[in-house]
């Protein structure tokens, strides 16, 4: 279930667009529903650890092994590194052409919970870094064979894989038709609440389940404050030293940061340039986040308020070009760290108040958010078969709201349709991309055997 304007929708009203719904039928002329399912890596398929190779050419390359290290830990951490295999990969078969702003890298992990404005705790997307407008099928791809991928490793039959994949597409499915004959403004206004995930957990877990939602709400620049910080020789908090994944930077380079986070206050609505005025920034750092994002110029910022010396943690990440560039039409954005930020608030029920963009030196782009803000995660190792099938439909009901906002809801709709024959091949797509990501993995695996990769485990 959804949470409309503080009210849970039940009925789909009984109106139906009719054009949208006829332009979706006509689209499967284009790909038909049961051509989504069968993938076979094409004989002219790109190189994989090529792909991923170039992708570290623009990075530090000291952190590049730990990028590597990460995803040869497991076939998951390597599907979630390589969103650029798979763009390449969705990109080599036809696509329907319904067109909504896409995440661009839809995994599982990519999900989670983490503080509306209004202080409530939501569930959400929570990563933009390679959003682009595109075919809504290549999301649904991405979290299905994530589902897949996921339930392999946690042990898990291939049906039990192929039902988790299964139920995100037809939660997919259902909500966007539901959504195709809501209000504009009601789809607009609908989020998903916590309470929501409780009922994707079997009763026997629940208890652990709200505790986890409680350490979220714990999950808090203060918190932070503790974690990250030690007292400096001027008796301020200072970020510690704990390379190569966290490294305070030099004088000189905070000097950099300080440029960047001016250029980033101009690209806030005047109220919240006024908020953050309230703050100063005292100290950076270079931080390590991620599986994919590891090697690019990520950094926090730690600010103090004012007036009482209330703490505020920042991140700084580097926006590059998103991955699906390369295969769909060029952006409209010519600055990639405002390419996530409309992205993020296109998509996101609700969003970051101190979201913003600013370009570094030499021009690079990035994209500023709070580090900490009552975020929070569900760990996929821990769910039973039927818990991540349910978590796949929270996942899939979610992804349909976040298209719904910016694509043709009933075109989409329309192409769905009320069967399952859509669900049963985003399915079948799962299974065989799963295999397509264990010999991907594999290929890893061998090249850091053999010393063409080096990678290196975290300390």
């Amino acid at each position: 279930m959804t949470r409309t304007d503080g009210e849970l929708q039940h009925a789909e009203p009984h109106r139906e667009p009719v054009v949208g719904h006829e332009a979706g039928r006509a689209a499967r002329k284009i790909v038909a529903r049961a051509a989504q399912g069968p993938w076979h890596a094409p004989a002219d398929r790109p190189d994989p650890l090529a792909i991923l190779e170039r992708q570290c050419a623009a990075r530090v390359p000291e952190l590049v092994p730990i990028r590597y290290g990460r995803m040869a830990s497991s076939c998951f951490a390597f599907l979630r590194g390589a969103p650029a295999v798979m763009a390449a990969d969705l990109a080599s078969s036809p696509n329907t052409g319904l067109t909504v702003q896409l995440c661009g890298d839809a995994h599982l992990s990519n999900f989670g919970f983490f503080a509306s404005p209004e202080r409530t705790l939501l569930f959400d997307l929570n990563d933009f870094d390679e959003t682009l407008p595109g075919p809504f099928e290549w999301d649904v791809k991405r979290l299905a064979a994530s589902l897949a991928v996921a339930a392999r490793e946690n042990g898990d039959s291939d049906h039990a894989a192929g039902e988790a994949a299964h139920a995100a597409a037809r939660a997919y499915r259902e909500h966007m038709r539901e959504l195709s004959v809501r209000d504009e403004l009601d789809v607009w206004y609908e989020r998903v609440d916590t309470a929501d995930l409780l009922e994707t957990v079997r009763e026997a877990n629940r208890a652990e389940a709200r505790a986890e939602l409680v350490k979220a709400g714990r999950r808090t620049s203060l918190q932070a404050l503790e974690k990250l910080t030690e007292t400096g020789p001027d008796g301020e908090p200072r970020i510690k030293h704990d390379p190569p994944l966290l490294q305070p930077i030099s004088m000189r380079d905070l000097g950099l940061v300080q440029e960047t986070y001016e250029d980033y206050q101009r690209s806030l609505s005047d109220e919240k340039r006024a908020l953050l005025g309230r703050f100063r920034l005292i100290d950076a750092a270079m931080k390590v986040v991620g599986v994919g994002s590891v090697g690019t110029r990520c950094f926090i910022g730690l600010l103090e308020g004012t007036t009482t010396g209330d703490p505020l943690f920042l991140q700084v990440k580097e926006a590059d070009q998103s991955v699906l560039a390369a295969h769909l039409a060029p952006s409209s954005h010519r600055h990639q760290g405002r390419r996530v930020v409309d992205g993020q608030r296109l998509m996101q029920a609700a969003g970051d108040i101190f979201l913003g963009w600013a370009t570094g030196p030499g021009g690079r782009h990035f994209y500023w958010r709070q580090l900490r803000d009552m975020k929070g995660s569900v760990e996929i190792g821990k769910l039973t078969a039927s818990e991540l099938a349910r978590y796949g439909e929270v996942c899939g009901r979610t992804l349909a709201r976040a298209h719904a906002r910016s694509g043709d809801r009933a075109a989409i709709a329309g192409y769905l349709g009320h069967g399952n024959a859509f669900d049963r091949a985003i399915a079948e797509w799962a299974l065989s991309y799963a295999d397509q990501t264990a010999a991907d993995h594999a290929a890893l695996l061998a090249a850091v055997a053999d010393g063409r990769i080096t990678a290196r485990a975290d300390v």
